[in-house]
């Protein structure tokens, strides 16, 4: 009863309150602490700090906490899962346990009898904690820390040495088990990238999760060189080349029929090798044309342009911006039996049965504008180019256009209305350029807000009118929201949209075109055609609670 009165006196409940909960406590037979955990009438931070104050153990926030740094061969899942304490780290004969509920000590008890160590409670909030347990006992972790060197991780590439020097092999079992375990939490994360960076006295592991990065771990300095030269074995890079960047490859296999592509990039910095490792899972990817965010009428043109026979469809933006992944999803409307698809590709991210992908191996001259070639010869229908990068390709492929093809491409360029502008730079004639493209798309991602945690927020008038509003919007009544974080979520952001800005080229645009306008031209008559830019769409999905207004600001500009 000590938290119930204490709860009472620093008036976190009434004592009317108080006195319901115990008697449901009592009548679920659990203890008070836990149901006014699952009552929700206390706020869960003071919850916590009281409970620990009044049990005398120290609090712990789990997010806080490297988990990469606990002791994972004391226990097995299942021990973890069915009593529900989570060792943390071990000092001596001394083993610190993250523990839900402070007046039940079963699970610390059940712990010494076991494991033989003698243990101390740390209080955790319980639905952080059981989160970490699940996912531990599903089996990620837990396998984790009985996987030897070769086990899930296979390596392929058309340079890879028959079989790596045994000194290479022989890395030590704790840095494999850790590669491992980075790997395979960064999967269970949905990450997209990894970054192992080292510094001076630091190394510092980082994932990119929504398309921003965030640092989950900080291990010893000393482990830098063998985690980099573990990685680079994997992937069949020389591990004895530390002085000029490398790129290699690497696959795991969680199941049959699933598996996971990683390219692996390293970098020689100031101390030490720096890796970056992107994460193509292709399992996880979504080509559903109306699942990306469109506004109804965007969704409609685009829907037009790639039914169209013939013709040229680019899509634009910034590395990162999801552009593969609107490719992917017209391809995958388009895919039939009636219709031959190619795509070239570097490299390919997403497998799509029934087309036919080509992965670019310039050192064997397979370039994109000789794949385009041979694709020509293959009586195509569809024809997907990952980048034009260059005006070969840019011809070839605005020549198939005109000859009964429809392409799809994307480019680096900021905006639709700048695409064109790069295109004349490229050396494409204006009046190819207007006869062959019908539609070009730019685009970002934003993550959306958590809807289990986000909250209005207040903007002054002179702040909404400066990211893009306007007095017609009735900033008054404008209600918009912001992140706060919970345990659903990363810091107050769950999943990305897209904000999209679609551009027909119609016969006014393409006179503009062969009359080689300047950019700003071209954007005036998009804003008359009823074309959103970035910004404007960003601020569409804002008004609609979707994203906050400093996610539209930080990725588009004016």
């Amino acid at each position: 009863m000590g938290l119930a009165r204490r709860l009472v006196e620093i008036d976190l409940l009434s004592k009317d309150d108080a006195r319901d909960i115990v008697e449901k406590a009592h009548k679920q037979k659990i203890s008070f602490f836990k149901q006014v955990v699952a009552d929700g009438r206390v706020d869960r931070a003071q919850l916590l700090k009281c409970a620990a104050q009044e049990s005398g153990m120290p609090l712990l926030d789990l997010k806080s906490f490297d988990l990469f740094q606990r002791p994972d061969d004391l226990v097995d899942g299942r021990f973890l899962e069915s009593h529900g304490v989570l060792p943390l780290f071990k000092r001596g004969t001394k083993v610190f346990l993250a523990v839900p509920d402070p007046s039940d000590m079963t699970g610390v008890d059940a712990f010494k009898f076991q494991s033989g160590f003698g243990a101390e409670a740390i209080l955790v909030d319980p639905d952080q904690l059981a989160r970490v347990v699940r996912d531990i006992a599903s089996g990620i972790s837990a396998e984790i820390a009985d996987l030897d060197e070769d086990t899930g991780l296979e390596t392929f590439g058309d340079d890879a040495p028959s079989t790596p020097r045994a000194e290479d092999v022989n890395v030590d079992t704790p840095v494999v088990r850790f590669v491992q375990k980075i790997f395979m939490d960064a999967i269970r994360q949905k990450a997209s990238d990894i970054h192992i960076e080292p510094y001076e006295g630091k190394l510092r592991i980082r994932y990119r999760l929504d398309g921003v990065l965030h640092e989950i771990g900080s291990p010893p300095a000393a482990l830098a060189p063998r985690i980099a030269a573990r990685v680079k074995i994997l992937s069949h890079l020389d591990i004895a080349e530390r002085r000029v960047p490398q790129d290699g490859r690497m696959k795991m296999r969680l199941s049959k029929g699933h598996e996971i592509d990683f390219r692996v990039s390293t970098l020689p910095t100031q101390f030490g090798e720096k890796v970056v490792i992107r994460v193509l899972d292709s399992s996880g990817a979504e080509l559903n044309l109306e699942a990306l965010g469109f506004e109804h009428e965007q969704y409609k043109l685009y829907e037009e342009a790639i039914r169209r026979p013939y013709g040229m469809i680019l899509v634009t933006g910034p590395t990162g911006s999801g552009k593969t992944v609107s490719l992917y999803s017209a391809l995958s409307m388009l895919n039939s039996p009636e219709v031959n698809i190619s795509s070239v590709e570097d490299p390919i991210e997403i497998n799509l049965p029934g087309i036919n992908q080509v992965n670019i191996n310039e050192r064997a001259n397979l370039t994109f504008a000789n794949a385009l070639r041979a694709f020509l010869r293959q009586d195509p229908d569809i024809i997907m180019v990952g980048e034009i990068r260059d005006f070969e390709t840019a011809d070839i492929a605005v020549k198939a256009s005109q000859t009964g093809h429809l392409v799809l491409s994307t480019l680096h360029t900021n905006d639709a209305p700048s695409t064109i502008v790069r295109l004349l730079n490229m050396g494409v004639e204006p009046f190819n350029v207007a006869s062959s493209v019908h539609l070009i798309m730019a685009q970002r991602l934003v993550r959306k807000l958590c809807n289990n945690c986000k909250t209005p927020v207040t903007h002054s008038e002179e702040a909404l009118l400066g990211a893009g509003f306007s007095n017609d919007d009735d900033l008054g009544k404008l209600k918009v929201f912001g992140p706060v974080g919970c345990d659903e979520c990363t810091n107050g952001y769950k999943g990305r949209t897209g904000l999209f800005q679609v551009m027909p080229v119609n016969d006014v645009m393409a006179e503009m075109i062969v009359r080689n306008v300047g950019q700003d031209e071209i954007e005036k008559q998009a804003a008359q055609d009823g074309v959103l830019t970035l910004r404007q769409a960003g601020l569409k999905k804002v008004r609609d609670g979707i994203t906050s207004l400093e996610e539209v600001l930080r990725v588009t500009n004016l």
